[in-house]
């Protein structure tokens, strides 16, 4: 399989049902955008994926590269810092202020706001109500994607990780731990033998 490093730039469809989605991505070398398709539910635009498919021509929608498997990556440019923050992803971040905050911190932007988030103060226009939504999206988005990342390393499909997450929250990683069974009552879409296949690979013993 072929590897693809792109920016998410919009979301041209997405079944919230099975996840799957069809994206227009900016790809270093290509002057146009790039269709991405494949189970990439809750990639909003702005994300930078490490992408992981093969290319295919559609006879009806053309040349698409289909993603397999992705991981978010964080931006390391400027360009791409500004986009992922001003997609409307973290709160109290628009394109203005991601403008205002990229200008300001540059390429360390990202490092700053998880590390020392208080320095958002610097920027000139952001007052304290601000920052503190600003905070407190961040570290929610922390937790969607640390309950994503741990649900996708025993197999379970992005479309049900966002699934399980608006179901439990950010309890979600202790609440499959503690009983994967669960999730054959609590989740619409995945059933005993899922339960089962996602248990077996936890090490419980099978039922």
């Amino acid at each position: 399989m072929l590897k693809l490093r792109c920016v998410v730039e919009r979301i041209t469809y997405q079944n919230p049902e099975n996840g799957y989605s069809v994206l227009k991505v900016k790809v270093k070398g290509y002057s146009d955008l790039v269709t991405l398709v494949g189970n990439l539910l809750e990639v909003p635009a702005g994300s930078v994926l490490l992408c992981e498919g093969d290319w295919k021509i559609d006879k009806r929608y053309g040349n698409q590269f289909v993603c397999q498997s992705w991981e978010e990556v964080m931006p390391a440019t400027t360009y791409g810092i500004e986009k992922y923050l001003g997609s409307g992803l973290v709160k109290g971040i628009g394109p203005k202020f991601a403008q205002l905050i990229v200008k300001q911190f540059g390429t360390e932007t990202i490092e700053i706001i998880e590390t020392d988030i208080d320095r958002l103060y610097e920027v000139p226009g952001i007052g304290k109500k601000r920052v503190e939504l600003i905070r407190e999206s961040w570290e929610k988005q922390k937790d969607i994607k640390n309950v994503m990342l741990f649900l996708q390393n025993y197999g379970v499909s992005t479309a049900f990780a966002a699934k399980i997450y608006r179901q439990y929250g950010k309890t979600g990683i202790e609440k499959v731990k503690e009983n994967p069974y669960r999730l054959a009552d609590d989740i619409w879409g995945i059933g005993f033998k899922t339960a089962d296949g996602i248990a077996s690979k936890m090490g419980y013993e099978k039922k």
